[in-house]
């Protein structure tokens, strides 16, 4: 009998290990900017007053300084993201409507996804790629899966809204683990 209780206990600790690292592992994807976590590693926490579209010729080309390699490049001066292929291609690249809470400039890595939620202004929504938090707030892309809510609310939100096709390629691209680059 003295085997298979201590059979039991390899068990129950071998889980709660387990349990424990996978805890770790998503605390470590909302640790603040500059705190050593690896989502934000790199990211500065400036704010800005307000948002300042670039002017340029092509409104709609990749910024220089956004990183290579395969990533999803989000502007949060042009309400913009480019979909980047490992050849530093641009696939897809549209508008987006951004939250009231804005993430800090950084690289940041795509920590989950689903496929259906409520986001916090009350809006069904599909297809979330979320990649960072700011004050508890989740910072992700997604679609509205109906009409929408109204903008007006007060609650704070992270989520950075596409229209349903661009929504549909972002879930296609950005599976977990995919760099997400934050840039003016």
């Amino acid at each position: 009998m003295a085997g298979t209780s201590s059979g039991v206990v390899a068990g129950l600790t071998a889980a709660a290990v387990g349990t424990v690292g996978f805890l770790a592992y998503q605390a470590s994807a909302t640790v603040p900017p500059g705190l050593g976590g690896r989502p934000g590693a790199n990211a500065s926490p400036s704010v800005a007053a307000s948002k300042a579209p670039r002017d340029r010729g092509n409104p709609g080309a990749l910024p220089s300084g956004s990183g290579t390699g395969e990533r999803v490049v989000y502007s949060v001066d042009d309400d913009r993201v480019w979909l980047v292929d490992a050849s530093n291609r641009v696939q897809r690249g549209f508008g987006v409507h951004p939250g009231t809470v804005d993430p800090p400039v950084g690289t940041y890595w795509v920590t989950s996804r689903s496929n259906t939620a409520t986001g916090t202004d009350g809006t069904p929504i599909e297809h979330v790629v979320r990649f960072t938090s700011v004050d508890g707030v989740a910072i992700g892309f997604s679609a509205a899966a109906g009409a929408g809510s109204d903008t007006t609310t007060e609650v704070k939100t992270g989520g950075i809204r596409e229209r349903r096709e661009d929504g549909d390629a972002m879930w296609k691209f950005a599976t977990v683990g995919v760099p997400v680059v934050v840039i003016r």
